[in-house]
């Protein structure tokens, strides 16, 4: 997947001083929801990283403040031709994070706000994450009539059973707050609102400041430790997917038919 042409919304800037860079999902007016474009930039942002040797740890964030990310915009994913095939299926965001592009250099995840849906597929694959006081996890796809399965799989890594069971299932209904994230481990700090991004930076500047076979070797051996139970997770992922889901144009109905009450715990 390579970058496409016209205007970004995916910044990067680099600190050479500290040997961290800051990748920005950048479009807040939509909640930083990821267009087909934006998937092509952050691979190809990845990719690239592998040969800078002056980049030895990433931030990962979102503008705005409002949220990290709201998953891929709907208008793109209704533009993705899917296979008739009941056993494959066409995912836009599936190469959308570090490790999927062969990136050991370690990434920090610095939520404020929404972070929701496909925004596992970035979290799930960044080392730790740490949060202001007002972000705010959920998984919306079973009240959209979508199964969460990629999700699932990547948020199944760092939360227990049954805290990522209660997540998913009950879809938009209920959000994982902060504070929650952090009892439970999907979050390493909390941080006051507005706070996460610098946080976040200091922490990597740490670990770029350590020697970088030692930090990248380590990071290696974390993912190694499961690996093989994810890689055959998400390999079944696409199948329930296909299975699973109902008709874009309900999806939609059901969509547009949201409510607008929800729990945080």
């Amino acid at each position: 997947m390579s970058a496409p042409d016209g205007p970004s919304h995916v910044s990067v800037e680099r600190d050479r001083a500290t040997g961290v860079a800051v990748v920005t999902l950048d479009r807040p007016e939509k909640h930083n929801a990821l267009t087909l474009a934006m998937a092509a930039e952050l691979a190809a942002v990845w990719r690239g990283f592998r040969y800078e040797d002056e980049v030895r740890a990433v931030v990962l964030t979102g503008a705005g403040g409002r949220a990290f990310c709201t998953g891929i915009d709907r208008e793109d994913a209704g533009r993705v031709p899917q296979p008739s095939s009941p056993y494959t299926i066409d995912d836009p965001l599936v190469a959308i994070g570090p490790k999927a592009n062969d990136l050991w250099k370690p990434v920090v995840a610095a939520v404020e706000g929404m972070a929701c849906g496909g925004a596992f597929y970035l979290l799930g694959e960044a080392e730790f994450l740490i949060a202001g006081e007002t972000a705010a996890f959920f998984d919306p796809h079973t009240t959209y009539g979508m199964v969460s399965a990629f999700e699932t799989v990547h948020m199944a890594q760092r939360m227990p059973f049954g805290e990522v069971a209660r997540m998913a299932l009950m879809g938009s209904a209920e959000r994982v707050s902060a504070r929650r994230a952090y009892e439970i481990g999907l979050v390493s700090e909390v941080t006051e609102a507005g706070g996460a991004l610098a946080a976040a930076t200091a922490a990597a500047a740490v670990l770029a400041s350590c020697p970088t076979a030692a930090v990248q070797g380590t990071v290696r051996a974390l993912w190694a430790a499961k690996e093989a139970t994810r890689s055959q997770a998400l390999a079944l992922a696409p199948h329930l997917v296909t299975l699973g889901n109902l008709p874009a144009d309900r999806q939609a109905e059901l969509f547009e038919k949201r409510a607008g009450g929800h729990r945080v715990r």
